[in-house]
């Protein structure tokens, strides 16, 4: 549908500043954004993100007195027991740390934009645990997936994916087709439907739609005081002013919420401004070598990124790592061979690492989580090894469960600052407080974003700095 047709007739954005959302903050709350990969930090600056989560973890954290706190769960990664014990160890450590610093939380489930993940499981996970520690259950589960600085929109409850004039319903994206998270729905009314299994029927998910959020602030105010307890709420966005409308609601309203959100609604949520992209002059570099580019997405924007880069810097080497090898009594041997070469090249120039595009899956869901699971190891364990050999000048990680597992296992961050987008809106470039990955800024980009040239755009920035 063209972008045009679906938009008309929809009232206009209420103007609304940052500045005035930020100004309704509660001094005393914090969102802890339990993020199921990294690229959840593409939409913010100058906030802690941590990839451990122990007490003093979180007590740092909230001593910054940052509005809110990412905690890298990368629960993407994970089956769905895990996937729940990381979440309640995620809360109960939070709660804990919380009532020690007098800080209300509001626990964000940051999931994908595309609808892929761990729902209703950790929903479910973090509302039993919030009653477990002696709080009251959320009153109301806010869905809110859009991420419009991505093309991502949802309109009447159903989400889109626009990709230029075009809007598509992203049921019937490649994104839908995911081997673990696949959905057919594209109303989020039937997705809720679909993916609880009818225990929660589409009949009983209520719509905030545009024409209550365009309504003004207390039209939303009303709309969410009249939705019974218990309910899950679907959010119309199309664009920042849309969820700096709700987020001034909330900050009002008598009622705990729990939400399950795109990148962007943190960013609405505190009263940041969309953030300039970093420049090179703010970025420090430690090292003068080439940078390493890990590439572990298999959508296809990412790989026509990766040609692009590849037409644009023909003269960067590129190393692959053999999926099948990774899989059998070869790996030590091909992951020692394949690390040495990268640091040769590094000495010379940046690197493209990736795996071999051959998508690999299991019989199930289950299977294909741990084939990419063992793929993504032995990623890490050959950007643990470059990084011991000839530190890189930039780190870039290209998909959400590589740039996961790269962080926290390769580079061994275990808190870092989000300073800001390399790209209006999306991809994050953290600065390592920990580890041996301190002075190389690290570059999380999501497989689902940007334009064809993105990617070499973000790398340029980083290479050509004097």
């Amino acid at each position: 549908m063209h972008i045009d047709a679906l938009l008309a007739g929809i009232p206009a954005p209420v103007d609304l500043s940052a500045a005035e959302v930020r100004a309704s903050l509660d001094p005393n709350g914090v969102l802890v954004v339990l993020d199921d990969d990294p690229t959840g930090t593409q939409s913010v600056a100058n906030l802690p993100v941590l990839t451990r989560w122990e007490h003093e973890d979180l007590a740092g954290a909230l001593a910054t007195g940052a509005p809110a706190v990412y905690v890298l769960t990368n629960t993407r990664s994970l089956d769905e027991a895990e996937a729940a014990r990381r979440n309640r160890e995620v809360v109960s450590v939070a709660l804990a740390a919380a009532k020690d610093a007098g800080k209300h939380v509001t626990f964000v489930s940051r999931g994908d934009s595309t609808l892929r993940g761990h729902f209703p499981l950790e929903t479910d996970v973090l509302a039993a645990e919030i009653v477990a520690h002696g709080g009251e259950a959320p009153a109301l589960t806010l869905l809110i997936p859009a991420f419009p600085d991505a093309g991502r929109i949802t309109v009447d409850s159903v989400h889109y994916w626009v990709t230029g004039d075009e809007a598509t319903p992203v049921g019937e994206t490649p994104f839908a087709q995911d081997a673990t998270f696949g959905f057919t729905s594209s109303d989020l009314r039937d997705w809720v439907a679909e993916k609880t299994e009818g225990r929660i029927p589409a009949g009983e998910v209520d719509a905030l739609t545009l024409e209550i959020i365009r309504a003004g602030v207390e039209s939303v105010g009303s709309f969410l005081r009249s939705v019974p307890v218990g309910s899950v709420v679907a959010v119309d966005v199309v664009e920042e002013s849309d969820m700096r409308v709700l987020a001034l609601a909330l900050h009002s309203l008598d009622r705990d919420v729990l939400l399950r959100a795109g990148p962007p609604y943190v960013r609405a949520h505190i009263g940041q401004e969309i953030a300039e992209p970093v420049s090179a002059t703010d970025i420090p570099f430690a090292y003068d070598r080439g940078g390493l580019v890990v590439v572990g997405s298999h959508v296809p924007l990412t790989t026509a990124q990766l040609a692009e880069l590849r037409r644009q810097r023909p003269d960067t080497v590129t190393i692959e790592l053999d999926v099948r090898q990774l899989l059998d009594d070869r790996r030590e041997e091909h992951l020692d061979s394949q690390a040495h070469a990268v640091a040769e090249a590094l000495a010379s120039g940046s690197v493209i690492v990736h795996a071999t595009r051959e998508l690999v899956t299991g019989a199930d869901g289950d299977a294909s989580l741990e084939i990419a699971r063992q793929v993504s190891s032995g990623v890490v364990d050959l950007v643990r090894r470059v990084l011991a050999i000839a530190p890189p000048r930039f780190v870039i990680a290209k998909g959400g469960i590589t740039s996961s597992d790269v962080a926290s296992e390769a580079l061994e961050i275990r808190r870092a600052t989000v300073l800001g987008p390399m790209l209006p809106g999306i991809v994050s470039l953290w600065q390592p407080q920990t580890g041996p990955a301190v002075g190389i800024p690290y570059i999380v980009f999501a497989g689902n974003v940007g334009d064809t040239d993105s990617l070499a755009r973000v790398v340029a920035t980083l290479a050509d700095a004097e």
